[in-house]
């Protein structure tokens, strides 16, 4: 039969929210910059263009649930799917590197920066404790690790309670780690920016708070898991939204041991603790 359907990918209908999308991060970067050289409407501009993009994100995705509750999403398409997930991560991988090049640059090589005195950490300087808070908020991810594996087993093996228990369980230890390091960003003895910030605090903020904002992300991409869970989205044999969920939270937790051990442990070795 002339155009029948004979090859198992999803050609996708035309779509408005990639120009959408595209003109909302226009406006948010605008109002950015405005923002940035003291315009009165900078502000006004930079949110309406957050607006624009979580609308867009809503609306995008939205499409993408439909799609595949249609049967759109065959074995190749998910396969595909999983490609683009891969290929993101990477590219937060990489996006990581920066950072921690950044410090490695800066503290293996102190007599490059001479407002610190030619030593790592700066001569005088206190620093977190990496066995208090830091170490607590280690265990914490190690454990929401484990929950969140323990809901895609669930999953997998058609427990739905499971399902949404372990949810619940890495949803409430993301946000008690997100508000244990809000705790210690507010006593840290070091500030990010001002007359008396030096590389050492700026490279730490940057790192862990750019960590600190992807666990954020995490929290919410796993809350709407767990509401598409309580309305019997997934299935054993389909559920690529919880899978890239997992995975993006699996990829949170490696980069914060990496922090903890290159930031916290060894970036602070031989300073005084805060």
């Amino acid at each position: 039969m002339a155009g029948a359907k004979n090859h198992q990918f999803h050609i996708l209908p035309p779509s408005v929210w990639p120009l959408v999308g595209s003109f909302s991060a226009l406006v948010l970067f605008g109002g950015l910059v405005m923002w940035m050289h003291d315009n009165p409407y900078g502000a006004w501009v930079f949110f309406a263009g957050v607006l624009g993009v979580f609308f867009t994100m809503f609306s995008w995705w939205g499409d993408v649930i439909r799609e595949a509750h249609s049967g759109d999403h065959t074995p190749i398409v998910q396969l595909h799917l999983r490609y683009g997930m891969i290929l993101f991560i990477a590219s937060e991988v990489m996006f990581f590197v920066a950072w921690f090049w950044a410090w490695f640059n800066a503290s293996l090589f102190p007599a490059d920066v001479e407002s610190i005195g030619g030593v790592w950490p700066p001569e005088g300087m206190h620093v977190l404790d990496p066995f208090g808070w830091p170490l607590l908020n280690t265990l914490i991810l190690l454990c929401s690790g484990t929950t969140v594996t323990w809901a895609h087993h669930a999953l997998i093996h058609g427990d739905r309670r499971g399902l949404i228990n372990g949810l619940w369980a890495t949803i409430l230890l993301g946000l008690l780690f997100t508000g244990i390091q809000a705790y210690e960003y507010a006593h840290a003895p070091f500030m990010f920016a001002g007359p008396e910030a030096n590389i050492y605090g700026s490279a730490f903020m940057m790192a862990t708070g750019f960590h600190g904002f992807h666990v954020i992300i995490g929290t919410i991409f796993l809350i709407v898991c767990l509401v598409r869970a309580y309305r019997g989205h997934f299935s054993p044999q389909q559920h690529f939204g919880f899978e890239a969920a997992a995975w993006y939270w699996h990829f949170v937790d490696v980069v914060w041991l990496f922090l903890f051990l290159c930031i916290y442990v060894w970036g602070g070795w031989g300073a005084e603790y805060h």
